[in-house]
Formats: structure tokens, sequence, C-alpha cells
């Protein structure tokens, strides 16, 4: 396996890049740990695949270096990088069997063939496929050509890295939670390096020890799913994770206070750096409180997604989302209170330290 260290990346799609703009890839600079599992999250166009291909090799960075285990390899192929990569749609040998397809490319390599089949059928019963081990992988469904592309990057011991670009794609929803699952515990016995990529935040949450947020081509946090969820580092980060995301409304600062329009909120400490610019506060659903007391709301919408409600209410002209249990009514006077511990502060989008 492999430490990923991106030096400095930055990547270009067009010929001499002059600004930011021109980067379909901002400047990332980070080392990812031998033996972690990261998924690459964010919108369509965020700069996911860019890096991903810069890793495996597909693609050569205008700017930077990377590194696997301190050695640059910037200037390696896929190949001589070593790496195993699973793209959004199946690449397998239609005319071979299921079990040719996972054993070629061990057999490529001259691995014994006791220990081709060993580790075949391992991965066969791993992604449900024992039974199709001798059909022909033409007549399989696309969630089973794509099991079988799946089953290709899982069947190698000795890879840097394992790179997964959009793969539950065309699988079917119960199927993807099996697999996730199967990849983690896949992970958690051999420790490989891998790098999932998705826009999907459940695919994200569920298989990485550490999500990399993408946002308009740079890294705008790495953390676990807690950490994310918490304290998001950036407005986007809010937003992106949880369902709904996490409100976000204009203030003004005034020591441990915000105002918002006729609302005074109280903060969990005093801003302790110098932040300026757009100042704003986030806070998610599930940490809004709703009830007799506090400042008066409108009641626009109540969704019913049966473990709990989702209610949609109006605070001085700004959609404020709360999340309500199931077996709790939404009072004929409604009110709402920001619960402290889930307050984040924001300035210009980035988040500010409160203390004190």
């Amino acid at each position: 396996m492999a430490r990923i260290e991106l030096d400095h990346i930055r990547h270009a799609y067009g010929p001499n890049p002059k600004s930011d703009a021109d980067y379909a890839l901002k400047e990332v600079h980070h080392t990812w740990e031998d033996g972690g599992a990261y998924a690459l999250l964010g919108p369509s166009g965020c700069g996911k695949t860019t890096l991903l291909n810069i890793i495996s090799g597909l693609i050569h960075p205008s700017h930077g270096r990377i590194l696997f285990n301190g050695q640059d390899v910037t200037g390696l192929s896929t190949q001589e990088r070593n790496i195993a990569q699973v793209f959004q749609f199946p690449v397998i040998y239609d005319t071979m069997t299921v079990y040719d397809n996972l054993a070629f490319p061990l057999r490529n390599r001259g691995v014994a063939a006791a220990d081709v089949d060993r580790k075949v059928r391992e991965t066969l019963d791993m992604i449900d496929l024992a039974s199709w081990a001798n059909r022909k992988a033409r007549g399989l469904t696309a969630d089973q050509k794509q099991k079988i592309s799946l089953g290709r990057g899982l069947v190698r011991s000795d890879v840097n890295a394992i790179l997964f670009d959009e793969p539950l794609t065309v699988i079917d929803p119960h199927m993807k939670w099996v697999l996730r699952s199967q990849l983690k515990e896949l992970h958690r016995r051999f420790g490989f390096t891998m790098v999932y990529v998705t826009h999907d935040q459940t695919e994200a949450l569920t298989f990485a020890q550490k999500v990399v947020v993408m946002y308009e081509g740079e890294i705008v946090q790495i953390g676990t799913p807690h950490e994310l969820f918490e304290r998001p580092k950036h407005t986007f980060v809010g937003y992106f994770i949880g369902s709904p995301g996490m409100n976000v409304v204009p203030v003004e600062i005034e020591g441990s206070k915000a105002r918002f329009g006729g609302q005074v909120i109280e903060l969990p400490g005093t801003q302790q750096s110098a932040a300026k610019g757009r100042m704003e506060l986030g806070i998610r659903p599930e940490y809004v409180r709703l009830g007799r007391e506090g400042m008066p709301v409108s009641i626009a919408k109540i969704e019913d997604i049966g473990r709990h409600k989702i209610v949609r209410a109006r605070l001085e002209g700004q959609e404020i989302a709360a999340i309500l249990p199931e077996d709790e009514d939404v009072p004929a006077d409604p009110h709402i209170r920001f619960d402290t511990k889930g307050i984040n502060v924001y300035a210009d989008s980035w988040r500010v330290a409160l203390g004190g």
C-alpha cells in the first residue's frame, strides 16, 4: 500500500492558464496516509475525477508532483504506479468467463495457479458471483458486469492503491449497500489504500474513514463524517452534507451575540479572529428547537418522512429547516431556538473560531 502525497498539484485542460478560473483543479497540497480509506465527495464538475486520474497516472498534472511513499511517480504510467482503478461504467472482457476476468490480472503478473484460484474464488464470494463463475461475461446484466469490474480491482493484493470512480452508478440500491459494506470489510481485513469518488453523500459517509469534500476545483475540507457534520469548515460543506443541509443566515456579530434582522442569537463564544467580510451563522436542522418560546416563525411546509418531520419555517423572511420527532406536534404559535452547541459562524463562507 502507499502513502499518497499531492505536492502542490494544479491542472488545466486548456493551454497557458493565467488565473484560477482557467484551472479545473486548483492547488491541492495534502498527504493521504498509507492504508487510509478516502472518499472524494462533491458535485459534478468540481474536480473529483480529474484528481483521481492524476493519482492514477491517466492525467499528467499541469503543475506539482505525485509521490507514493516518498517516491516521485509523476512521470510514471498507471501500470508502473501499480494502481487498480474501477470506473463508473463496466470495463470487462466480454468473451471471457467471469472467473477468467478476475484471474486475468493475476495471471498477467505471474501469480501461481493455486494462489490465483484462491484469490478469485474468495473475491467471487465477496461480490456474490460465485455461481456465475463459468458464465461468459457477455450475457450478464449491467450491475453484474460492474461487480466484475469491482472484483478485478479487489482481487490483487499487491497494489499501491485501489481507485474507484463512482463505481456503484449502475448498481441497484440494495446491492449498493451490500457492496459498500463489503468494501469496508475488505479495507479492515487487508488495509488497502482506497480512494472512492462519488457525488452521493451516503456512499461517502458510510464508506470512508476520511471524506475529502471538493468544491469548484479545490478541497474545502478533509474530515471524518462526524467532523463534517458538526463543524463544517465551509458553508458549502454544511449545505452539501446532511438532508436537509445546514441553515445559513446573514448576521452581524457583536461580541458573543449575532443579530439577524430584529432577532438576537446567543453564540457559544466570542469570535476569536479578526475575520472580516460577509458574516453568516450556520446551524443544522437537528439543532433547531421548535416550541412556544424563542423567535417567532411562520410555518411554510411540513414534510413527514416517517422517522421524523422536516418543518420548513420562515424567520425574518429567511427559510429555516427544523427536524422534529415523528410524534411531536407543531405548536399553533410556533417559535424556534438555536441550540448553541450546533452554531457555527462564517466569514466569507469560511468558518471562524469562537472561544471564551
